[in-house]
C-alpha cells in the first residue's frame, strides 16, 4: 500500500510539471531546481527527482553536462517539425471531433471563446493563454481518441514554454482569435473538414509570428 501511495505521488508529480510544460507555466531555457519546484508543489524531492528524470526520457525537458535539467531550446527546424507535426495531429483531432461534438460541449467552447475576446480586449494575456489551452483540449476531448489525444498534450509540452510569446506579438494579438471563431462556426454547422482547415490555420499563423519574433536557438 505504501509503494501504491508514492507511485501515485510520483504520478501526481509528473502531471503536474508536464502541465506547467502545456500551460507555458515554464520559459524556454529556464532551468528547473528540484528543491525549488518541491517547495512549490509541497511534496518532497523525491516525486520531483523521478518525475523531472521521466520528462527527461520523454524529450520534453533536457539534461546538461552538470546534470541541470532545463526546458529545451528549440532548433528552428525543430519549431519547422514540431509546426507541421502538430497541424497535422491537432487538425485530425478537431475533424474527428466535429462528429461527436454535443450540445453541451459546444456551449462550453463558445463560453471559453467569449472569456478569450474579453481577456484580449482586457489585455490580460495569461487568461487568454489559460483560455486558448482550455479552448483547443476542450475541442479535442470530443474526439474520443485518447492515443492521439495524449500525443497533442506531448506536442503541447514541447510548444507550451513558447507560447506565452505569443501575447507579447503585437503582429498576433489582433488576428489572435480570428481562427477561433471560424472554428466554431465550422463546429457549429458540423463541417469537419472546415474544422480541421481553420485548426491547421490558427496553428500556422501562430508559428510564423513566432519564427519572426523568436531568436529560436541554432
Amino acid at each position: 500500500m505504501l509503494k501504491l501511495e508514492h507511485q501515485t505521488l510520483n504520478d501526481r508529480a509528473y502531471g503536474a510539471l508536464k502541465q506547467e510544460l502545456i500551460s507555458g507555466g515554464f520559459s524556454p531555457g529556464q532551468a528547473l531546481v528540484i528543491r525549488k519546484l518541491a517547495e512549490t508543489f509541497g511534496i518532497s524531492t523525491t516525486p520531483i527527482r523521478e518525475a523531472l528524470q521521466r520528462l527527461v526520457a520523454e524529450r520534453l525537458l533536457e539534461m546538461q553536462n552538470n546534470r541541470s535539467v532545463i526546458v529545451p531550446l528549440l532548433t528552428s527546424p525543430a519549431f519547422e517539425e514540431l509546426t507541421r507535426i502538430r497541424i497535422a495531429v491537432e487538425g485530425l483531432a478537431g475533424e474527428l471531433a466535429t462528429s461527436r461534438m454535443t450540445q453541451s460541449g459546444l456551449a462550453e467552447i463558445k463560453s471559453t471563446l467569449s472569456g478569450m475576446q474579453h481577456a484580449i480586449e482586457a489585455g490580460d494575456a495569461k487568461a487568454y493563454l489559460k483560455l486558448n489551452e482550455a479552448f483547443h483540449f476542450a475541442i479535442y476531448q470530443h474526439a474520443d481518441a485518447p492515443i492521439l489525444l495524449n500525443m497533442v498534450r506531448d506536442l503541447w509540452g514541447r510548444v507550451g514554454p513558447y507560447l506565452t510569446l505569443l501575447m507579447q506579438a503585437d503582429a498576433y494579438v489582433p488576428q489572435s482569435n480570428d481562427a477561433h471563431v471560424r472554428i466554431v462556426a465550422a463546429l457549429d454547422q458540423g463541417d469537419a473538414a472546415a474544422v480541421r482547415l481553420s485548426i491547421e490555420q490558427d496553428i500556422s499563423v501562430a508559428a510564423a509570428v513566432l519564427s519572426a519574433t523568436l531568436r529560436v536557438a541554432g
